[in-house]
């Protein structure tokens, strides 16, 4: 079972960061640059939630919003669960299924450290399928 700074290192760095007075418009060309489906919302380094393909879709597509004048802090994001980076996939997985999160915000010592996302914890969780089947067919063949 991985930590989340295990499967935090295994990650690059992230540069799908925004602030929240940023237009949902620049807010979604920072998504596409990066190819993915969320940002994190940062002020002086400080985490204030997270902006998601889905918020938008929901909040501004759906009512009818205008993506060029909302702002990021009307729509995204800003109760999900914190993790810290001691914690392990297995909580993650349990977190992000108790309250239907698909990203948890990693602190230590106060500070922002990253995001762990639905992906990862899939990710995690075929690594270890495929290593414990390997372990198994090893020893099925003695």
């Amino acid at each position: 079972m991985k930590t989340v700074k295990q499967i935090l290192d295994s990650k690059p760095s992230y540069f799908n960061v925004v602030t929240e007075n940023s237009t949902v418009l620049d807010a979604l060309r920072v998504m596409k640059r990066e190819n993915l489906s969320y940002v994190i919302v940062l002020k002086d380094e400080k985490y204030l939630g997270v902006m998601s393909e889905k918020d938008y879709s929901r909040k501004v597509i759906l009512e009818g919003k205008d993506s060029t004048h909302t702002l990021v802090k009307d729509i995204m994001e800003t109760d999900a669960p914190f993790v810290d980076i001691n914690d392990t996939s297995d909580k993650c997985l349990a977190l992000m299924d108790t309250f239907k999160a698909r990203y948890l915000p990693v602190l230590a010592d106060q500070h922002f450290r990253g995001i762990i996302t639905l992906h990862d914890i899939m990710r995690v969780a075929l690594e270890e399928k495929v290593s414990t089947n390997s372990l198994k067919l090893i020893n099925d063949d003695y």
